[in-house]
């Protein structure tokens, strides 16, 4: 068995010592509303009556504010006009 989403998103957590507000302020970095119930059902046990699978959607948006976070915004991209070459 590999790693599931709760197991990675346990794992950043612990790793960037976030705490449930930290996690909350970084998904709203992306415009994603998460609540601290949801986050502590995605951290219990998996035996625990009240455990919720982490889905994909919840991860990638976490990812994404997380390199916002730690990053910062991404620069506006300047638009690039192409060079005139000589045409005979």
């Amino acid at each position: 068995m590999g790693l599931t989403n709760n197991d990675i998103f346990k794992k950043l957590r612990v790793a960037h010592k976030l705490r449930d507000d930290d996690i909350i302020k970084i998904c709203k970095l992306v415009d994603f509303k998460v609540s601290k119930s949801e986050l502590g059902a995605f951290f219990r046990n998996e035996s625990h009556p009240k455990y919720m699978e982490c889905g994909d959607q919840i991860l990638r948006n976490f990812l994404n504010g997380l390199i916002i976070h730690l990053r910062g915004p991404m620069p506006p991209k300047k638009e690039v006009t192409p060079k005139n070459k000589n045409t005979n």
